[in-house]
């Protein structure tokens, strides 16, 4: 039987600090990787005061820095993640060396590009991927093939299934043709993993560039591949309103 303490839980307090998200946050509990006043624990199950001792691998918790969150563009041909296994260049390949440690809000496949949101704080992080936040991501995106008809956008907007898989409502314009493809602007709240890469396909069309240029009010705007620029604190809190509250230290 685990013993309640007051304070917050300890995988909360990790991603406050940005050293990990929640679920990451457990995993190293779960290796025996975190120590509590030198304890160390076996289960996430446990709250922890400003008073405890936090340390991963002996070192020991930094206290948590103001929260930061940054618009990047990423571009393609990139990992979003802190290593490949292939070696393919990642994220951090391209991301400022003198910046906090950042983690991405979401995902982008290693052949789309656009739009990253990253911050220090996960806890923040947290929040702008749930799905209840129903924030919308907006695509621009070209594809080799006919355009989809009336019918085939109509069916896209009341949700699709694709091989045993439900996608929610997706929003789709078409903007033009060029050549043997058409570009669409599609917007849609879930994100699925290559969510728009197999409905299109399933549609008969092959995506063959795919840019986010929106994650709810983060605009990619004239952000060019490779850059980053900071949202200021005041367009964060606006933005994540009153529930999610920003460190300001």
């Amino acid at each position: 039987m685990t013993t309640e303490h007051p304070g917050e839980r300890i995988a909360k307090v990790i991603a406050r600090a940005g050293r990990a998200s929640r679920r990451d946050a457990e995993r190293l509990i779960a290796e025996g990787r975190v120590t509590v006043n030198g304890e160390t624990l076996a289960s996430p199950a446990r709250n922890v005061t400003p008073e405890d001792v936090i340390a991963i691998d002996g070192t020991p918790l930094a206290a948590p820095s103001k929260t930061r969150l940054f618009r990047f563009y990423k571009p393609d041909r990139t990992i979003t993640a802190a290593r490949d296994p292939e070696g393919r260049p990642t994220i951090y390949d391209v991301i400022p060396k003198d910046l906090p440690r950042l983690m991405p809000i979401g995902r982008l496949d290693w052949n789309s590009e656009g739009l990253l949101l990253l911050t220090n704080d996960g806890e923040v992080k947290r929040h702008l991927e749930l799905p209840s936040t129903q924030w919308i991501r907006r695509y621009r995106v070209r594809a080799y093939g006919m355009p989809p008809d009336a019918a085939a956008l109509a069916r896209l907007e009341k949700g699709i299934e694709v091989e045993g898989v439900r996608y929610d409502r997706i929003d789709t314009v078409i903007d033009r043709r060029q050549g043997d493809n058409v570009w669409m602007t599609m917007s849609l709240r879930e994100g699925k993993n290559r969510e728009i890469r197999r409905v299109l396909s399933h549609l008969g069309l092959q995506v063959n560039r795919l840019i986010r240029v929106a994650y709810g009010a983060f605009l990619l705007g004239n952000l060019q591949p490779g850059e980053i620029e900071e949202v200021t604190g005041k367009v964060l809190r606006e933005q994540l309103g009153a529930g999610v509250p920003t460190r300001k230290k």
